[in-house]
């Protein structure tokens, strides 16, 4: 698709940690998907930007989730069933990018319905190439009901 009449992704990035941010920010930037990012730094920040509360009333709605799960306040586990068990919510597509590589993590994050589970690489081209990765499937390979807010079975 030629990248001037592609829309913009609405991304939400979920992560406490700044080096982390920024790393996905410059992924996203430099990748071959145009992303308008937003960052919220715990969960009850995301929630209430997806729920359009507080600050966040007039917060876009994102086309996709990128979840860090070991954050303050509200961890990304909790994040994921709101979203999840929310009829407004439960059709973003949620990636969890995390550090952990526990098997009961993996388990969990895909039993509470997330869409994919990325262990963020350590190696900092080797994280540019995982987040650039992403964004290309999410948003070249796979077609997405952009604005739609899906019913989702059970929520």
């Amino acid at each position: 698709m030629d990248m001037a009449k592609r829309r913009t992704a609405t991304v939400l990035l979920v992560d406490d940690d700044p080096g982390d941010q920024e790393l996905t920010r410059r992924a996203l930037a430099d990748g071959p998907v145009r992303c308008d990012l937003h960052v919220t730094s715990d969960g009850i920040q995301a929630l209430d930007f997806m729920r359009h509360r507080g600050v966040y009333r007039m917060a876009p709605r994102p086309d996709i989730v990128l979840l860090d799960l070991n954050m303050p306040r509200m961890d990304g586990r909790r994040v994921l069933e709101c979203v999840r068990n929310d009829p407004a919510l439960c059709g973003i597509p949620v990636v969890v990018l995390t550090t952990s590589k526990q098997e009961e993590d993996i388990v969990r994050s895909y039993e509470l319905g997330c869409n994919s589970f990325i262990t963020k690489p350590v190696d900092m081209p080797q994280f540019v190439k995982a987040v650039a990765d992403m964004g290309q499937y999410w948003f070249e390979l796979v077609t997405l009901p952009y604005g739609v807010e899906a019913s989702c079975a059970g929520a």
